[in-house]
């Protein structure tokens, strides 16, 4: 085989034209039958096979940066650079699903968030100028898709200034995010012709484009067709050369001759180039090709002669968000939903299917989308925007200043919220309740179970005055936690017995983590320590109930799937010191550091957050509350 000959990518320089499409051969081979059996992102990356082998052929990396935008599509270019070895792809110890420095030299952009590789480049190339790097060179790649946020066209304003700045900016245009690119710019990657939507695209754009420094005027009127008198019809290359930006294109993405050929004369240009090339998400492989979903954007594990998965997984967190979000629908014509490029990883698929006009996709484009539910809310709708938690980072000044700040009744649903694991550390979600405690007025839920996610779901949509969060995690929901009583709006999952007059311990339940505080619960009774575990339910604001509760115990511990900086448990210990409740607490939660990549039951208990080590932690303060601390007292007998 040719792949297991490439070490390094100058190993690619000795092979000609007719091994370089056996080596691309093998490499989707390679691909399926790798990714088949660990999961992982598969389309993306069988649509990039002969620009990558390109690109390495071209560049002399790392000397010459490569970078990927969201770097799901990387897994070639690994292989490409020695590490072929995907036998544990995503797991821990194993090769990341992205990009990481800890891996090669040839990686650059760990962050896994989409429309960032421009802004990169941007920087990278204003080093090499100021250090005079002339030897050295920049090749961006970046998904039509991603070029829906606006963060790329931030970035393009500033490349666009520089016109002898070498950089090379690659477009893989295969019409995908998720699934299909949504927006006007994914039009123009193809043509712009004088139709309905042309004007409408005017319209929307000419105020914004008028107002932008640099290029806004310029592209505003190549669209108009005021330079060129092209008001029929508009290429690409109209738009990126007025822009500032020289293009070559469109190129077939899946001819390697052709792709060499376009990227040497962007590589020896003394400014900055568009190469607009055409490729295939799932190229190769017929059942991602038939996946009119997402042409196998991520798979779990699969058989690879059919595509079909190995196993069927019971209900997910998405799936009865997503049956509940078609049952508001019925009940209420002002619910409509937002999604960013995300339409069935969120899980609004359905009700897209059963309400299409009630249904907007942004483009990958949250900051936007957050602002667009403030205005819809302002009219008389109450959207409902599903993201990731992790991308909700990306909106927070929106959330803050366009949709609390005005008191929009938005509900914002947040999917993969606390420990994602195998998509390492900028896909896990521990930042949201963190960062979301410092909105006035915001209210935020965390469900522990499907019952409470359709109820808590159902209240947040009530809400017309302020911003609402629902959180949850990734993967299937676990079974039914009931409660036992109610104190004010938190519910008692757990009682001490009706004798015990001051109980030891007030363990506060965050969410998803209501079984797990359910054990650390036994194994304190076990020990001799009574615990009463309540569901706060609504997170934020702190239930005015929980202080004098908290008041009748000896120790508070709060236990949250999120960052303990600023977290629910910081949220409980201040509302304590208002409160003057002065008792010890402990906050269990995530440390302050970037997880690597792992299963989310590895990467629980690498940070201590599981039932024995904080049932041992918890039991050694109580132990020294009585002033008989010792290495006994803190012992759990699992």
């Amino acid at each position: 085989m040719l792949l297991t000959r490439i070490k390094g990518p100058r190993d690619l320089d000795r092979l000609g034209q007719e091994e370089l499409n056996q080596l691309a051969a093998e490499i989707r081979s390679f691909l399926v039958d790798a990714v088949s059996k660990t999961g992982g992102h598969l389309g993306p990356n069988l649509g990039v096979v002969e620009l990558t082998i390109a690109l390495h052929r071209v560049f002399d990396s790392p000397k010459d940066k490569v970078l990927f935008d969201t770097g799901h599509q990387a897994y070639v270019h690994k292989l490409l650079t020695g590490r072929q070895d995907f036998g544990n792809l995503r797991s821990k110890g194993g090769l990341s699903g992205y990009p990481s420095r800890a891996e090669s030299d040839h990686d650059v952009i760990e962050n896994s968030h989409a429309s960032t590789v421009l802004g990169w480049a941007d920087g990278i190339a204003k080093a090499n100028e100021v250090l005079g790097r002339e030897d050295h060179h920049v090749a961006a790649v970046i998904g039509d898709g991603a070029l829906t946020g606006g963060m790329a066209w931030e970035a393009l304003n500033n490349i666009a200034a520089a016109k002898d700045r070498p950089l090379v900016i690659v477009v893989n245009d295969n019409e995908r995010s998720y699934g299909p690119t949504i927006g006007g710019l994914a039009n123009h990657l193809a043509t712009l012709r004088t139709t309905d939507g042309y004007e409408r695209f005017l319209a929307r754009g000419k105020d914004l484009l008028e107002r932008t420094p640099v290029v806004g005027r310029p592209l505003y009127e190549t669209l108009h067709g005021a330079k060129k008198g092209l008001k029929d019809f508009i290429a690409p290359q109209g738009m990126f050369e007025d822009l500032g930006l020289k293009y070559i294109g469109p190129i077939d993405g899946h001819d390697i001759e052709a792709l060499e050929s376009a990227l040497q004369r962007a590589k020896r240009f003394s400014g900055p180039v568009i190469v607009h090339c055409l490729t295939q998400k799932g190229r190769g492989y017929e059942p991602a090709v038939q996946d009119e979903a997402d042409r196998f954007h991520a798979v779990g594990v699969i058989h690879p002669d059919t595509g079909l998965p190995v196993s069927t997984d019971a209900a997910s967190w998405t799936s009865v968000f997503a049956d509940e979000m078609v049952k508001l629908g019925h009940e209420r014509k002002d619910i409509v939903a937002i999604t960013a490029a995300m339409l069935q990883p969120v899980g609004l698929k359905k009700f897209a299917d059963a309400f299409p006009d009630r249904i907007f996709d942004v483009g990958i484009a949250e900051q936007h989308g957050a602002t667009s539910a403030a205005g819809l809310a302002t009219g008389g709708a109450h959207p409902v925007f599903a993201v990731y938690a992790t991308f909700l980072n990306r909106a927070f000044d929106q959330v803050l200043m366009d949709v609390a700040l005005h008191k929009c009744g938005v509900t914002f649903v947040l999917d993969r919220a606390g420990v994602t694991g195998t998509d390492g550390a900028s896909h896990n979600g521990m930042w949201d309740m963190s960062i979301l405690q410092v909105v006035p007025g915001l209210r935020l839920a965390a469900p522990r179970d499907a019952e409470q996610l359709r109820a808590q779901l159902n209240e947040a949509v009530l809400v017309k005055d302020a911003p609402t969060v629902v959180r949850f995690s990734k993967g299937v929901v676990g079974p039914a936690v009931p409660a036992v009583g109610r104190i004010g709006g938190m519910d008692v999952l757990r009682a001490p017995a009706p004798e015990v007059a001051r109980p030891d311990v007030l363990l506060v339940s965050v969410g998803a983590l209501a079984p797990m505080c359910l054990e650390i619960a036994d194994l304190l009774d076990k020990q001799g320590i009574s615990c009463t575990v309540v569901d706060p339910r609504w997170v934020k604001p702190v239930d005015e109930a929980l202080a004098p509760l908290a008041d009748g115990h000896r120790v508070v511990v709060t236990v949250e799937d999120n960052s303990r900086a600023g977290g629910v448990g910081s949220a409980v210990a201040q509302a304590l010191r208002d409160a003057g409740v002065d008792v010890p607490l402990r906050d269990f939660g995530i440390p302050q550091r970037f997880l690597d990549h792992a299963t989310r039951k590895e990467v629980m208990a690498e940070i201590g957050l599981t039932a024995p080590d904080i049932a041992r932690q918890v039991t050694g303060l109580v132990a020294k509350l009585d002033g008989r601390y010792d290495s006994e007292a803190a012992a759990i007998v699992d």
